[in-house]
């Protein structure tokens, strides 16, 4: 009886060996999306060298993904320093990619609907609504070029502009937690700072709210400042945030908490970029 035991006991133990290596779970490491060691969050440029703009966009988060100077991007897709942009709009990414043309029965003389004044498209209406232009059945469709067969042009690339800062930033750590990972073009593309959820994150310096939102993936909830154009930080995995779009902070203001948004632990993932180029922090938060 006992050798008979000891037989199932030794057929159970092989059964449940083989189910864990089919892969019935994976680590806690691969199952995050973004992880203390994970790839870059930003995305290569599409093969079209275009964007759609999804619900939720700003100029800003589209030019985050990619890696691009926001100021280009727009000057790029001749849009105005009001950022203005809406669903469905197509947006060149590159420099010498034809223009993105949308061939519609809409009439270009239409008039258009009011745009956000934050630059955000959320589909709301009054400050939040969204820029449409109104057919003659009172449907809404994008605006169109006034002659959707003319050829599209190359845009050349224009020189860049001389960027000069507004005030003299004096940066500051966003968190009080232990550096989980430095900086890393390749990688983090920032840093990683420890700590329990519900820590406060402050903001490394002052500016104006740009995104506050989870629609970039691998970012979890994020907050993105803008400080004076030429640097733009960001705050990566929030568990709750306290600002929103076009709110001014303070350098030291609590603007968010730390969670596990979009991560494996608990934690804030750093970054700042310079005129749209990720750099690395250490070189501007002062010596602990």
């Amino acid at each position: 009886m006992t050798q008979g035991m000891g037989k199932c006991v030794l057929v159970l133990i092989v059964i449940f060996g083989l189910a864990a290596c089919s892969g019935g779970y994976a680590p806690v490491s691969e199952r995050s999306i973004n992880s203390s060691t994970a790839k870059s969050n930003s995305r290569p440029l599409p093969e079209s060298g275009s964007y759609r703009v999804r619900k939720g966009d700003t100029l800003y988060s589209i030019a985050w993904r990619y890696s691009l100077d926001y100021r280009e991007l727009a000057r790029l897709n001749n849009i105005d320093s009001r950022y203005r942009i809406y669903p469905g709009q197509a947006l060149r990414l590159q420099f010498g990619q034809p223009a993105v043309t949308k061939t519609s029965p809409v009439r270009a003389s239409l008039p258009l609907v009011v745009t956000p004044l934050n630059g955000r498209v959320d589909g709301s209406d009054s400050a939040g609504s969204v820029a449409v232009q109104a057919n003659a059945n009172g449907g809404n469709n994008a605006p169109v070029q006034e002659n959707p067969r003319a050829p599209a042009a190359p845009v050349p690339a224009p020189a860049k502009p001389q960027v000069v800062p507004t005030q003299t930033l004096s940066w500051r750590w966003p968190a009080e937690g232990p550096l989980l990972n430095g900086f890393s073009s390749t990688a983090t593309k920032g840093i990683n700072i420890a700590g329990k959820a519900g820590d406060p994150v402050i903001a490394a310096g002052p500016g104006r709210v740009v995104y506050a939102g989870d629609g970039l993936r691998g970012y979890g909830i994020l907050v993105i400042i803008n400080h004076n154009q030429e640097f733009l930080s960001a705050y990566a995995h929030n568990s709750r945030v306290f600002v929103k779009e076009n709110d001014m902070v303070n350098g030291g203001d609590k603007i968010a908490e730390v969670g596990s948004s979009g991560a494996a632990r608990d934690m804030l993932h750093f970054e700042i970029r310079r005129d749209g180029q990720p750099v690395d922090p250490l070189r501007y938060l002062p010596k602990r």
